[in-house]
């Protein structure tokens, strides 16, 4: 069996427009999104227009029928020119809205996923706690049972989009024994009354807004628990490693815009009658870099085919995230060290782009939690 890999005329067809709506829709729209630290809403509708929310759906549920590798070329060329807008648009387009349509009734089908490819209604998913991080089997959250439905209180803790979200998915114990099969997903319609949500002032994507969750005997109608079943444990698994290979893209175009800013600094940079990309010190940062970037994307690419084949596993999603989120902070740091001065200095991306990089060693599961993942795999309880 084959196993090269080349990108089709579909997917540098995608490169391109989803490149060219990036620097004219949304790099005009960073500057104040991150000084305000205020997510452009409008960019939805827009993303909702051109397919791009339903990139990884098929047609015939309203999407656009494109694979995992479409997904990731979208991710990349969006993080380029801001990661805390394609951070907001990871957490509705997969994390959001990939459980309705995998487990959900046709109602709830019909209700949430279909406005949500338009970006008509904007969502956001509740899984990390305060006292859990990364570890999905510290989930405190309860549902309890109720005429009609199910009462939840708990909290939530660094929810993408929740400030901004129309509804959001959220994982909840159905029943006092900390067994997976007993951790169900609810769509809960936002405002709820029983749903605290506090808006929270970050160092990192600045834009893509994050809320702390406090809920107090919130009630959710039975048609709201996620595919009228409990026990969807495995459907919270399967979401969270494809979206790691997804993240993983995004951490490929912080990086390739890092490279590319220390780059033209070192190419326009004179210092005592030479560029500054000439000097060995320099060069050799720029080569590593590039060499960094080369390996990280192959690995994220080669990720996708194995998600579009059906062959992604746990260990190899673990693999693509830690490496290319470690490379993003890697490249970045030696961005601002080329620039100097300069790399400190807002009129420059690289600071920016470094603190962003930060996101992906810790969301989406850290580093350390993707090292035990591959440790496992080779056999060592880590």
């Amino acid at each position: 069996m084959a196993l090269d890999f080349s990108f089709s005329p579909e997917h540098e067809s995608v490169r391109e427009m989803i490149r060219r709506f990036a620097q004219e829709e949304m790099a005009p729209l960073v500057n104040e999104a991150e000084e305000n630290e205020v997510f452009p809403r409008a960019l939805f509708r827009k993303w909702g227009a051109l397919g791009l929310l339903g990139v990884r759906y098929p047609e015939a549920d309203g999407g656009s029928g494109m694979d995992k590798i479409a997904d990731c070329i979208i991710r990349e060329e969006m993080s380029v020119v801001c990661q805390a807008f394609s951070s907001s648009w990871s957490a509705h387009t997969h994390l959001g809205i990939w459980p309705i349509w995998r487990t959900g009734t046709p109602d709830q089908k019909e209700r949430f996923f279909k406005p949500a490819l338009q970006g008509e209604k904007i969502a956001a998913f509740g899984l990390s706690e305060p006292d859990g991080g990364s570890n999905i089997r510290a989930l405190r959250t309860r549902a309890e049972k109720v005429p009609g439905g199910w009462k939840l209180n708990g909290s939530k803790l660094y929810i993408t989009n929740a400030p901004i979200a129309d509804f959001m998915l959220v994982a909840a114990r159905t029943s006092p024994e900390l067994t997976m099969d007993a951790i169900s997903l609810f769509i809960v319609e936002l405002p709820n009354a029983g749903f605290t949500i506090e808006k929270l002032k970050k160092e990192s994507v600045r834009s893509s807004e994050t809320g702390l969750i406090h809920i107090a005997d919130a009630f959710v109608p039975d048609d709201c628990l996620l595919g009228d079943r409990t026990g969807t444990y495995s459907v919270i698994l399967d979401s969270l490693s494809e979206n790691r290979v997804g993240v993983a893209a995004n951490a490929l175009g912080m990086a390739r815009a890092a490279f590319e800013a220390a780059r033209r600094y070192a190419d326009e940079r004179i210092v005592a009658g030479r560029r500054i990309g000439e000097y060995q010190a320099i060069a050799h940062k720029l080569a590593d870099m590039a060499a960094d970037i080369e390996a990280a994307k192959w690995l994220v690419y080669h990720g996708a085919w194995k998600v579009d084949r059906g062959e992604l596993d746990g260990a190899l999603a673990a693999k693509v995230k830690l490496v290319a989120s470690e490379t993003a902070v890697r490249v970045s740091e030696n961005a601002i060290r080329i620039l100097g001065g300069a790399g400190i200095m807002r009129e420059y991306p690289v600071g920016r782009i470094h603190r962003d990089t930060l996101l992906y060693v810790i969301g989406e599961g850290t580093s350390e939690i993707q090292r035990n993942i591959i440790a496992r795999s080779l056999g060592f309880k880590a």
